[in-house]
């Protein structure tokens, strides 16, 4: 599995934004499809919500590929 830091500078970003900040997606609109599809999990369950608040210390991955950590 492939693993990203992600640095921000704020308490915290969403999780479509997260996405397309670490390049994982290229638009809000892929984003949207696959949290809704139910292929992200964060912390280690399922999330379909495109605007959860993702704070230092939280880990969103996607398809069990690719492991994004908020720093």
């Amino acid at each position: 599995m492939e693993q990203e830091q992600v640095q921000i500078h704020t308490e915290f970003i969403k999780l479509q934004d997260l996405l397309k900040f670490a390049g994982a997606v290229e638009t809000g609109g892929d984003a949207k499809q696959i949290i809704q599809e139910g292929r992200v999990q964060v912390n280690g369950e399922l999330c379909t919500m495109r605007g959860k608040k993702m704070r230092p210390g939280d880990v969103a991955v996607i398809d069990q590929e690719l492991e994004l950590t908020v720093q």
